[in-house]
């Protein structure tokens, strides 16, 4: 019975060792969900109308300790923390199921969403896209980082997001000249409808020719410059349509930029950061994300090449070694001391038995004697009749100390 728990035992050891989850940094945090809302107002506005009503009603939800709620121009940041082993899970679900009552009261145009299921220590890796030609500008290379690199990335098992850092996002932008827009007596919202309007798809019904059916659809979506500059805006008095090109341009060019990459002082670089998942192995997943870059490496244009400027998995395979190094350092010590014990013990301990055995008789003897001598001294002798006859009457070894003088007392 003895071998089969130890031979069990060794075999939960491996196994717990083989899986379990390998950091170098212990992540300690709590259990929190962020709540982000977007809308193109000013800071007051969003505390007022976004903020507070959200933070209100994660008051009452279950297991929440905490709320705490951030307005910036044009965003709102809330963060629901909730006691210490709680589910991330269920939390999430806790916050939306909240969040359903709050969404419909919230002013126009507000857009909310939950934030990654990831933690502040997440972010376990990060590559930076080089263009070795010289040939492409930081739009096209942010193109490739957000419609190829982090669709195949995400798909990770592990990964909670992929977030771009750098470079420009493209955008069509209509260039409104207010003088000539006046003289056409139009305002700026008929131009924001109009373009709202032009780039979009509709459906029909269905109608049928000769027992076949056809699809009535009417397809709207721009697709260049051109597209957008051709868009109705209103009809003149006589008749003559005026578009987007007549009261302005539209070109291609960035969106506004919340962040910037530089690659070791030579120039700005478009930068990907992959967080992980709360719970997760880092260096299991580490792992997949370098096996995944090697797989769609082909698939990127020529000269373009993904390079690894920040790898959680040299700082925890460096921090296994030390730990390995110190584990053999303990059981050498430990050895070593059994083995110098094993040599004291058989060596020494011998050659000692017989003087310990007689020092331990004459401590024993020592101790006997005093006793004796305590009891002796605690006897008293009274001087009437009666005293005399009690010792008259006392046995023999009493009667005579002599005998107590010539044994050395």
């Amino acid at each position: 019975v003895i071998f089969l728990l130890t031979a069990a035992l060794c075999v939960g050891g491996w196994w717990s060792m083989r899986h379990l989850p390998l950091d170098a940094i212990p992540d300690l945090s709590d259990t929190q969900v962020i709540i982000y809302s977007r809308w193109d107002r000013s800071p007051d506005l969003i505390e007022d109308q976004v903020t507070y009503p959200i933070v209100s009603a994660m008051l009452g939800a279950p297991k929440v300790k905490a709320v705490r709620g951030f307005s910036d121009f044009g965003s709102s940041f809330v963060y629901v923390l909730f006691d210490e082993g709680t589910d991330i899970y269920w939390a999430r679900s806790r916050v939306l199921e909240y969040l359903s009552g709050v969404l419909p009261g919230l002013p126009q145009g507000v857009q909310t969403e939950l934030g990654p299921d990831a933690t502040g220590l997440g972010w376990i890796f990060q590559y930076v896209l080089v263009d070795t030609t010289n040939t492409r500008s930081l739009a096209d290379l942010r193109a490739v980082q957000d419609w190829y690199l982090r669709y195949h990335l995400k798909a990770v098992p592990g990964l909670a997001e992929v977030a771009p850092v750098g470079g420009f996002g493209k955008q069509y932008q209509v260039l409104v000249d207010p003088n000539r827009l006046q003289a056409y007596g139009l305002g700026i919202n008929r131009v924001v409808e109009a373009v709202r309007g032009g780039n979009l798809e509709t459906g029909g019904r269905l109608i049928e020719f000769g027992s076949t059916e056809y699809m009535v659809r009417g397809r709207g979506y721009a697709t260049s410059v051109a597209d957008f500059e051709n868009i109705l805006l209103a009809t003149g008095t006589d008749g003559t349509p005026i578009r987007v090109r007549d009261i302005g341009t539209v070109a291609l060019g960035p969106d506004l930029r919340r962040g910037v990459a530089d690659l070791d002082g030579q120039g700005e670089v478009v930068s990907g950061i992959v967080v992980m998942r709360q719970g997760q192995n880092a260096l299991e997943v580490i792992d997949r994300v370098k096996e995944r870059l090697r797989q769609i490496e082909p698939g990127l244009p020529e000269g373009v090449q993904v390079l690894p400027v920040y790898d959680r998995s040299t700082l925890i395979l460096r921090a296994i070694a030390t730990l390995k190094t110190t584990l053999v350092e303990v059981m050498v010590t430990i050895v070593i001391i059994g083995l110098l014990a094993t040599v004291v013990v058989i060596n020494v301990l011998p050659s000692q038995d017989r003087a310990m055995v007689g020092k331990a008789r004459a401590d024993i003897s020592t101790l006997e004697q005093a006793v004796e001598t305590y009891r002796l001294d605690n006897l008293t002798f009274p001087t009437d009749g009666q005293g005399l006859q009690a010792l008259t009457d006392a046995p023999a070894d009493l009667a005579q100390p002599e005998r107590y003088r010539e044994g050395g007392y």
